[in-house]
């Protein structure tokens, strides 16, 4: 039965409508008129939101995340239109609105281009080195501390207690502000850890003055746990999990939802404008068969989708581009001839997702193994009885055989309804005694009831 938002407060609406994001890539999408020309076929796909990255004035550099001036668009993105650059945003934002669907624009605030307007005019709003030098931001590897990536184009802002602060502050509340006004529903904030939580607090603070259903999303991949902790007083309405990079079997991932799905609901992901393009890390596994690369994208899209609340899939992922989208030197001629289309299939798992609320809360979550080799995701819902189990059969393994009387998978799947997008049996599972999963597989499985005996897993 299809989920509503009816009889229910704004946080439990807002969470049975978790997002289901498209990220349109501004510089090879092209034009904001031409941004549109996606509308219908990310409609048709299920999402409900489009995510856009900066569109902002850049600086020297020319990346999307080196603004230059947070009031004016990139030359790139205004094509040949008349219209002023707000009208250009707001007439997009509108007409994707009339397809149902809300935009999502990134939120850089930890840091300017060297060359910004806010450097020239508000030097004493950046972060100086002992000889009074711009500092730039930094990252650490997270394997190796030593190596060290710094973004030489880039100006820190200064966000410490001092008097200064309050006028940095202010300034960007009049930025979301004045993206409220045109419409955006939510924001996406870049390096969301660098920021002091009571900062996020003033500037969420501004923009639900204008509208009070925005959302922001925080950007903390790469942080460590302690640095996610510090940002649970911001009350943050979703964060990004590195679902991504798991193997599987580690416990860290499960470990890092359990400690945070409190503070916010998470959004996973297969691919993003950060990582390489999964098709081009498939092919350079060794798997040639375009048949087989496809299968690997609908694998990574459906375990993104069942494993976290929301989930967000890039331009191009559907084709099975291998292109990285750049920030600095995409462009629309690089638009790549698509490999294989999987959008049915991408429209089939974001159906399923919107259908069951245990698929839009952050309820409990666990791993459950069998002697097959196969594991499965339980997910349960706080609210209700009902739960997901994510039958996962990773594609180094062979065929497993999960026997619904004795395999702890098998037991819980037996109480279930299959579920699985694009599986031509479905239906119960009560005829069946074995399930059969060939490697790369996955199958979806949803109930209400209960083993008969409790699972030594569980």
């Amino acid at each position: 039965m299809p989920v509503t938002g009816e009889d229910c407060t704004m946080s439990e609406a807002v969470g049975l409508r978790a997002p289901r994001i498209y990220n349109l890539f501004p510089p090879l999408t092209g034009s904001i008129p031409d941004w549109s020309r996606h509308i219908l076929r990310v409609r048709d796909m299920g999402f409900n939101w489009i995510y856009i990255n900066p569109f902002h004035y850049p600086g020297f550099s020319g990346s999307l995340y080196a603004v230059k001036d947070y009031y004016r668009l990139n030359p790139m993105l205004r094509g040949p239109a008349y219209a002023s650059d707000d009208d250009l945003l707001r007439g997009f934002i509108e007409s994707a609105g009339s397809h149902g669907l809300s935009v999502i624009m990134d939120l850089v605030i930890n840091h300017t281009s060297r060359d910004s307007t806010l450097v020239h005019e508000h030097p004493d709003w950046f972060q100086r080195d002992p000889d009074g030098n711009l500092v730039s931001p930094c990252a650490s590897h997270p394997d190796d501390p030593d190596k060290r990536t710094v973004w030489g184009d880039l100006a820190a802002l200064d966000y410490h207690p001092r008097p200064q602060r309050a006028a940095l502050v202010g300034y960007f509340c009049s930025v979301v502000r004045h993206y409220a006004r045109l419409g955006m529903r939510a924001f996406r904030c870049d390096a969301a850890h660098r920021i002091p939580a009571d900062v996020w607090l003033a500037i969420m603070a501004a923009a639900h003055q204008e509208n009070p259903d925005i959302l922001f999303f925080a950007e903390t991949l790469g942080c460590t746990p302690d640095e996610v902790e510090a940002l649970r007083p911001a009350r943050f309405d979703y964060l990004f999990n590195s679902s991504k990079w798991w193997d599987g079997e580690a416990p860290w991932l499960l470990d890092h939802y359990e400690q945070f799905r409190d503070l916010a609901p998470s959004v996973s992901f297969p691919e993003s404008h950060d990582t390489a393009r999964l098709a081009a890390e498939t092919e350079a596994s060794g798997v040639s068969s375009v048949k087989l690369i496809a299968e690997v994208q609908r694998y990574r899209y459906l375990f993104s989708a069942m494993f976290s609340s929301a989930v967000m899939m890039p331009m191009g992922y559907e084709f099975g581009f291998t292109r990285p989208m750049n920030v600095v030197t995409s462009r629309p001629e690089q638009w790549e001839n698509a490999r294989f289309d999987i959008s049915p299939y991408v429209a089939e798992v974001n159906r399923l997702k919107a259908s069951l609320s245990v698929l839009n809360r952050e309820g409990p979550q666990q791993r459950l193994a069998s002697p097959s080799g196969a594991y499965a995701l339980l997910r349960r819902n706080n609210h209700g009885a009902e739960w997901v189990l994510t039958v996962i059969n990773p594609p180094h393994n062979g065929t497993a055989c999960l026997a619904l009387d004795r395999d702890p998978i098998g037991r819980r799947a037996a109480c279930g309804i299959d579920v699985t997008p694009a599986f031509p049996a479905g239906g119960s599972t009560a005829d069946l005694a074995v399930l059969v999963l060939r490697g790369g597989e996955i199958r979806v499985f949803t109930g209400t009831t209960e083993p008969e005996e409790p699972l030594a897993d569980l």
